[in-house]
């Protein structure tokens, strides 16, 4: 036999319903008291407040940029240098450094003609004449040479065009060394002939405080 729970009390029940509901009714009567006081104050779901905010300033002209005005300085033209003179000094200078060459290629005769080093002191000597004639003594530089030291620059460059042919047709030891001693002698000659012009033509004051100076005679 299976035995049923007890079933509450009807009145109690009913009793229980009756409170919930005047809970339910009071709740409903302060939700509608909102609802009333929200619609007077003109806010409804739809519209939600908004917040207000400063008006700004319709067309607002950009603050003024201060802009500073630089000078501007005329372009100045590029100065034109001016050519300058035979360098004579110059040339005594890549005959010195020929005449040492081929001194230095005269060492190693015993390597012969077409060992690498004698080959390479005749190229350099080549490349000094070459120097001292397209640099140093050019036309340009000639005609606006002192006339006392014009006449040394033309022999130097006559000089300098018959070794410079004679090295590049050399063919023995033998020829070498005797374009050795000849560039020698040359160097010495025409380096004493522009110091002597130079000195005479600076006065003897000076000359003498030079020539003391270089140890001359």
């Amino acid at each position: 036999m299976v035995h049923l729970p007890k079933l509450p009390d009807p009145e109690s029940v009913f009793s229980v319903i009756d409170r919930a509901s005047g809970v339910i009714d009071k709740g409903l009567g302060f939700i509608d008291k909102v609802s009333d006081r929200l619609d007077r104050l003109g806010i409804t779901e739809e519209s939600p407040p908004t917040t207000t905010t400063a008006p700004q300033a319709a067309d607002k002209a950009p603050p003024e940029q201060k802009t500073t005005n630089f000078a501007q300085e005329p372009e100045i033209a590029p100065h034109q240098e001016e050519i300058a003179t035979a360098c004579v000094p110059c040339a005594i200078g890549h005959y010195a450094g020929a005449a040492r060459l081929l001194n230095e290629a005269m060492r190693f005769r015993d390597d012969g003609i077409e060992s690498n080093q004698v080959i390479d002191d005749i190229a350099g000597a080549i490349g000094e004449l070459n120097a001292m004639e397209r640099v140093d003594l050019t036309p340009e530089r000639l005609q606006k040479t002192p006339d006392w030291e014009r006449a040394i620059a033309d022999e130097a460059l006559r000089e300098s065009r018959k070794l410079r042919h004679r090295l590049e047709g050399i063919g023995s030891m033998e020829e070498i060394e005797r374009a050795a001693a000849d560039t020698e002698s040359y160097y010495k000659k025409i380096n004493r002939q522009w110091y002597r012009g130079r000195f005479s033509n600076l006065g003897a004051r000076k000359a003498e405080a030079i020539a003391q100076r270089v140890g001359g005679k």
